[in-house]
């Protein structure tokens, strides 16, 4: 056969092949050609403030009592009125768990109980429209034990899937991740088992079918050594993006590669996969990325590594600066003396090891309003990028329940439901709604002017309107005791914040020229001022 006729073979051969492929597993397996496309977004939209949505919480719109995307459509007003620039959406591609949806089914479609493409798109074109952008987490890590290739795997030794994830016949002693040991016989179909993962009965060294699974048996890791899982996730992470996409929450990017028992955490491996992910995310215009790093966060938001990262161990600190602990405050502003400006920052999020709902935090003390605002600004003033939990503007209560789930309910829209403009129609949300909802709801607080809601809603809207917030340096700060003093440079715009998270005055020196920004009818006089108790100030310098 003539040479110059193989590449042509090869060109008609890879459609059929793909096309056998995705036969075989039933799903999209196809390779997605890059279409980047300038963002219209404005140029620092990802430097604003974000908030998290767990879209099954969030809002319902045809009354089955559970959210989805054109019920968060329906709400993106609301998102606008607050001042947000950008959304995290937990994920909404195919589950098996139908709830938290990190146990992915199908990497390029919507989770039936959310909507459909057409859905995704008119959120992605009406959320453009308001200048706020969308980025959804991805699970790179790991799939369902229902996604398809895996069920054909354990079906069938000989797969062509079978290298998609990892087996090991006799996998050794000394495993230990969260307590449990990841490895799992699927002969024995552990994914059925009703008690905790680390209570399964031992795997019996020398079957063929055990396999590595991270977070447990239902989510079987994928074997990222193989250039095909790869390239497999690329072109997933490119079907969304084409669509529209404003970037991705990257999940558990440390866990990707496993070297042994003792190397199984943050491998150099799972560093450069990440880097060759955030590359091709980035390759199209005004993207954002952010990953979760729980081990070593700030390494991960070096812009060489995934160019964001969430602050994990910051957040505790925060809380803990907020109740007035002198050390926390310290903490706090050390923190932020050395981060770089690329780390996401938050209070709590979806996870019940990052802390309950912020209003349950401060539940034992007499301040806790006050307190709550401090928080907030120990976070939204600063830099970095800060992300709000859905329901944290409105100081929504968790629920009673075991893991997540406290974390994880109805957005309190107004005082109860079933109502038209409560979260659903249903006299059965999928999950019970928060205790609290009767004073702490996004319909009352929006209509009082010292509501939590408009406390969110000024500060977000100072860090929108002033660039030094937004994007400035953190100098000239110091820490007195439970009084924390910092400026905010970005060119020739100086503003100084000043929190006093204790139960007596403090006080400050004003310079000259300072202009009261909060509270607006504070005095700005130069010279010695006073702070009251659980206060914060925020002045505008006149530029050196």
């Amino acid at each position: 056969m003539p040479k110059q006729v193989l590449p042509v073979l090869a060109l008609l051969i890879a459609p059929l092949v793909a096309g056998l492929a995705q036969a075989q597993s039933r799903i999209d397996v196809r390779p997605v050609p890059a279409q980047p496309r300038a963002s219209t977004l404005p140029p620092d939209w990802q430097h604003g403030v974000f908030m998290e949505i767990f879209v099954r919480g969030y809002q319902d719109s045809d009354g089955d009592g559970i959210g989805d995307l054109r019920g968060l459509t329906r709400r993106l007003d609301y998102l606008h009125k607050l001042g947000i620039s950008g959304l995290w959406l937990m994920p909404i591609t195919a589950s098996s768990d139908h709830d938290h949806g990190y146990a992915t089914t199908d990497f390029r479609a919507i989770e039936p109980q959310y909507g459909t493409l057409a859905d995704f798109d008119e959120l992605i074109r009406e959320a453009h429209k308001r200048g706020i952008g969308v980025v959804m987490d991805y699970v790179i890590n790991h799939a369902s034990w229902q996604f398809p290739p895996f069920q054909q795997a354990v079906a069938d030794a000989a797969s062509p899937w079978r290298s998609w994830f990892v087996w090991n016949p006799e996998p050794g002693p000394g495993w230990d991740i969260w307590g449990k040991y990841p490895w799992y016989d699927a002969a024995q179909k552990p994914w059925t088992w009703a008690g905790e993962w680390k209570d399964l009965p031992p795997v019996k060294p020398g079957s063929p079918d055990i396999f590595f699974g991270t977070f447990g048996p239902n989510m079987p890791d994928f074997n990222l050594r193989n250039p095909e899982v790869v390239r497999y996730h690329e072109d997933s992470l490119r079907f969304w993006l084409n669509r529209g996409l404003d970037g991705y929450r990257l999940d558990a990017v440390p866990h990707l590669i496993e070297n042994s028992a003792k190397d199984w955490n943050d491998q150099p491996e799972s560093r450069v996969l990440t880097k060759r992910f955030r590359d091709l995310i980035k390759s199209y215009p005004g993207r954002y990325v952010v990953c979760e790093a729980t081990a070593e966060p700030i390494a991960y938001g070096d812009p060489e590594l995934c160019g964001g990262a969430f602050a994990f161990n910051q957040n505790y600190e925060l809380m803990k600066a907020a109740k007035g602990e002198p050390q926390a405050v310290q903490r706090v502003a050390d923190y932020y003396r050395g981060m770089s400006p690329t780390m996401a920052t938050f209070l709590h999020n979806h996870d019940i090891f990052t802390g309950r709902r912020v209003w349950d935090q401060l539940q034992d003390d007499k301040d806790r309003e006050a307190r709550y605002r401090l928080a907030a600004a120990s976070y939204l003033l600063l830099p970095g990028t800060p992300f709000v939990y859905y329901g944290e503007e409105i100081g929504q209560a968790g629920t009673d329940g075991k893991d997540d789930a406290p974390l994880r309910s109805p957005m309190s829209w107004t005082p109860g439901t079933p109502a038209p403009d409560a979260f659903t129609t249903s006299a059965r949300p999928f999950r019970p709604l928060s205790p609290n909802r009767s004073s702490h709801n996004a319909a009352s607080q929006q209509r009082d002017p010292d509501s939590l809601f408009s406390f969110y809603r000024e500060l977000i809207a100072l860090r929108r309107a002033s660039p030094a917030l937004t994007l400035g340096r953190y100098e000239a700060d110091s820490v007195d005791g439970r009084l924390w003093r910092f400026e905010r440079v970005h060119g020739d715009e100086r503003v100084l914040v000043a929190i006093n998270y204790g139960e007596t005055p403090a006080a400050i020196e004003l310079p000259a020229g300072a202009r009261a920004l909060h509270p607006m009818h504070t005095a700005a006089a130069p010279g010695r001022t006073t702070l009251p108790p659980l206060s914060l100030r925020i002045y505008r310098l006149a530029a050196q």
